[in-house]
């Protein structure tokens, strides 16, 4: 006798919808949890037989799969832009928990990669870079449009130079306008400061034996191409050695 059960949970940021079916598609459970581990493993643990579970990837996904791989025969995250039975008929908590059930029971779902592999540090440092990346290019491009807001030219990068700011904040008369252009000027050196620090650490976390870039080099080079790559792109520099960004403002 097959005593699979197929789970599948809409997951928000404080409930999760579960729906439970058996091998033969029969309803088998369904529930209201709160989104927190202990309450999750509790449900789990009142199941018999072989459980598969499903949820879409969203905020919670990488917690969620962690949480509950070491309980369950199976974790699939699926990808809801590719999987486009999701999107058919009438949608709500309950009925999409069942949908989704229903889909990993039928194997009709589209999963997005989710083990670990002893690269999560890497990627978080990369998604930091590119945050703090965007962040620092804001910074810029407001700086720019303060002076610009004046009617004050401000082409190529010498007004970000910290040894001709004092000259460039001279050019604004108004006293409120220059004191926003100093807080542009000290949140533009925190985060220069910040994307140095990361950038390192992230060259640093490719060269790890448990990194992708360790195994298959080419990697390692990518990463620090594309770095010159797009840091020359948004600033105009390029970065040289371990002086990074600042050095090409001074």
């Amino acid at each position: 006798m097959n005593d699979a059960k197929y789970i599948g949970l809409d997951v928000h940021q404080a409930t999760i919808s579960a729906s439970v079916l058996d091998s033969t598609g029969k309803l088998v459970m369904e529930s209201i949890l709160e989104t927190k581990a202990e309450t999750i493993l509790q449900f789990l643990r009142g199941l018999r037989g072989s459980l598969h579970v499903t949820f879409e990837e969203g905020t919670c996904a990488a917690w969620l799969h962690d949480l509950l791989k070491p309980h369950v025969t199976q974790v699939l995250v699926c990808d809801p832009r590719k999987n486009a039975l999701l999107k058919v008929g009438n949608k709500n908590d309950r009925i999409d928990s069942r949908k989704l059930a229903e889909l990993l029971r039928s194997n009709l779902l589209r999963s997005v990669f989710h083990e670990n592999t002893g690269l999560r540090t890497m990627k978080e440092l990369a998604r930091s870079y590119m945050t703090i990346t965007k962040d620092l290019t804001r910074v810029m491009v407001r700086l720019k449009a303060l002076y610009r807001s004046w009617a004050i030219p401000c082409a190529g990068q010498q007004v970000y130079a910290p040894r001709h700011r004092a000259a460039w904040l001279g050019k604004i008369t108004e006293a409120g306008v220059r004191r926003r252009a100093e807080m542009y000027y000290q949140q533009l050196d925190a985060l220069l400061l910040l994307h140095q620090q990361v950038r390192r650490e992230l060259l640093a976390e490719s060269t790890t034996p448990r990194s992708c870039c360790d195994r298959f080099p080419r990697s390692a080079r990518s990463v620090r191409l594309s770095y010159s790559r797009f840091y020359k792109h948004r600033t105009g520099f390029a970065p040289s050695g371990n002086s990074g960004p600042t050095a090409a403002w001074r």
